[in-house]
């Protein structure tokens, strides 16, 4: 029996290549969408554009220091949406 593909990922924070479910999406909505905001997604199913991160605080700090995600949504993120991605993500 053939086994199934296991889906891998890059996170943005430290860039290691990991399997999909040990991750956290972070997703930026459509532009029609009512909330503009950038947010963790922990489903894995909201529409937008996604990147995903480790499930450590410390990832996103990384990410964060070298502006990864604001690279990969071509928008500025403001300081208050780290913070509450981080406080989620503890």
């Amino acid at each position: 029996m053939q086994q199934k593909k296991i889906p891998m990922r890059m996170c943005v924070g430290c860039g290691e290549m990991k399997p999909k479910r040990e991750m956290v999406r972070v997703v930026r909505p459509p532009e029609q969408a009512a909330d503009p905001g950038i947010s963790l997604d922990l489903t894995g199913k909201k529409p937008g554009r996604g990147a995903y991160i480790c499930k450590s605080a410390q990832c996103l700090r990384q990410a964060r220091k070298a502006k990864r995600l604001e690279r990969a949504f071509s928008c500025p993120i403001p300081d208050e949406v780290y913070d509450r991605m981080e406080a989620e993500l503890v």
